[in-house]
């Protein structure tokens, strides 16, 4: 069937349908359209994210390079800090453009070590002989329920390697 997609096929998905929406964004014209649309990438961003942490990663946990699973956890919580400042700011805080081109930034860097064709983190765990089929099963449920818990808002995000800073 075309709608059952591998974990790999469908995490990919959905980095094509998040840099879409960060393209559509820069072309935006009015507050109201950028607001609705940095909202959507952030809902994207924060489902993906929980798939990939709750689900892909732990899989890999042994059959990929334990840094480039490190970096992912540490690039995730950088991009959640900057979800929350988006989803808690709007349009008229000065520094919002910026922000979202930042997390654009990160979560293009982000994709590259994932998906790059040698050595990123897909293509080793497709070399590991992980279940992509049953993995994209899981993560396919996962999403679809958190799509639906969150249709009324995000929750606050939790960084997974971050320690409370004191400034």
């Amino acid at each position: 069937m075309a709608d059952k997609q591998d974990a790999i096929a469908l995490l990919k998905a959905d980095h094509r349908t998040v840099e879409a929406l960060f393209e559509k964004f820069e072309g935006a014209k009015g507050d109201g359209a950028k607001e609705k649309i940095a909202k959507q990438i952030c809902l994207e961003l924060t489902v993906h994210a929980q798939i990939e942490e709750e689900i892909f990663y732990p899989a890999c946990e042994g059959k990929v390079e334990e840094d480039l699973l490190k970096e992912a956890y540490v690039e995730h919580d950088g991009a959640k800090v900057l979800i929350a400042e988006i989803e808690a700011g709007g349009p008229d805080d000065e520094y919002y453009d910026a922000k979202v081109k930042v997390l654009s930034e990160q979560i293009e860097h982000h994709v590259e070590e994932e998906e790059k064709r040698m050595e990123g983190m897909f293509s080793q765990a497709r070399k590991a002989g992980l279940d992509m089929d049953a993995l994209g099963e899981q993560l396919r449920a996962r999403k679809e329920q958190l799509v639906a818990d969150y249709g009324q808002g995000l929750p606050r995000p939790v960084p997974t390697t971050f320690v409370e800073a004191t400034v």
